[in-house]
């Protein structure tokens, strides 16, 4: 049975006392191993991933706050894990040496393995030169499935799940090619699904299928004896593309100065205005709060959506003598108190523990 925590200081409470600090040591023992990896461009990968976006996974465990205690840990265990193989194979592919496409599909194989009951390993780096990782990438993947394995409900979500990171894989193949090459194989592979999203602009569509919050809640959902078929595809449709697109967005629009010196694929940046992109992420939210009213335990989802808002635009990068500091402040305002709430508590969690 899901606990939810119906108001904002539970899962505040349950963030802070039980979840956060589970997540620090899980992400102290992975920054221990790969501190440990022989490979000195695999090593400063893996290092870099898990200082630089660890706010991903401890934002990614606010779906434990909802969790049985008996699968907390699990949960936790879970997502960090899930999370740190995303962030490493995202840095690989972005900061690394390849711009092999056959080398991007067969590192995230890893992830299709991870959520696979039973899965095999492969070799992850079977077409680039960097290869001996001690094993880091092997244990990130069979952590994750020891921890699925336990979930009583994980075959009712395996599908969905796989369906997820097919889509989640494919966009990282595309978008870390060749520069020239990135643009056209996007749009072409939208187009084999544009049918299915009209209301989506290619972009908009390849943001959704970055989000990982969509397998998250489906590894929660797993956890629950009492989960039907039914309550898994009402996760889907909501979780991609409106609450998936629109973590993404907000990742990418607090990114768009850093990506545009690092010369890196910004999904923002494509909008024709800086006021259309404002229109289209308040749309996003709109739509994101109005497809969780047909989920069990909505305000628990509106809570993740609030704080999701609050998180990302706690960032200085938005903040300060940012621009878009007034969007900012309106759109975390328009979400309700809430949401303010997170936002300042996500500014001070920053600060506290923005290094190990």
């Amino acid at each position: 049975m899901i606990r939810t925590p119906e108001t904002p200081f539970t899962l505040l409470r349950r963030s802070f006392r039980d979840v956060l600090p589970a997540s620090g040591r899980e992400l102290k023992s992975w920054h221990d191993f790969a501190s440990r990896i022989p490979d000195p461009e695999l090593q400063h990968q893996a290092l870099m991933s898990l200082t630089t976006k660890r706010f991903h996974a401890d934002g990614g465990t606010v779906y434990a706050t909802a969790a049985h205690p008996a699968h907390l840990h699990t949960l936790v265990k879970l997502i960090v894990a899930f999370q740190t193989i995303s962030d490493y194979l995202d840095n690989l592919c972005d900061r690394s040496t390849s711009l092999d496409p056959a080398d991007f599909r067969q590192l995230h194989q890893a992830m299709l393995d991870a959520v696979t009951r039973n899965g095999e390993l492969h070799d992850y780096y079977a077409h680039r030169a960097e290869k001996n990782d001690g094993g880091y990438l092997n244990a990130l993947v069979t952590t994750c499935q020891e921890s699925i394995a336990s979930l009583p409900s994980y075959p009712l979500v395996q599908a969905g799940i796989l369906r997820l990171v097919g889509l989640y894989c494919d966009l990282q193949v595309h978008k870390h090619v060749r520069v020239e090459e990135r643009e056209p194989r996007l749009i072409k592979w939208f187009e084999q699904h544009a049918e299915q999203f009209p209301e989506l602009a290619w972009y908009e569509f390849s943001a959704a299928t970055g989000s990982t919050l969509g397998m998250f809640m489906l590894f929660l959902a797993a956890s629950d004896e009492d989960l039907t078929p039914e309550d898994v595809e009402k996760i889907l449709h909501a979780y991609f593309p409106w609450i998936g697109g629109l973590h993404i967005l907000l990742d990418y629009f607090i990114d768009q100065e850093e990506d545009l010196e690092g010369g890196d694929l910004n999904f923002v940046t494509y909008y024709e205005s800086t006021d259309e992109a404002y229109e289209r992420i308040r749309t996003f939210a709109s739509r994101s709060l109005q497809a969780l009213e047909d989920l069990p335990s909505p305000r628990f989802h509106r809570l993740v959506i609030q704080g999701l808002v609050g998180m990302y635009f706690s960032d200085t990068k938005v903040l300060g003598d940012s621009p878009h500091r007034a969007f900012v402040l309106e759109l975390t305002e328009g979400m309700g108190r809430i949401a303010s709430l997170f936002h300042w508590v996500c500014r001070y969690y920053r600060k506290r523990y923005d290094s190990y």
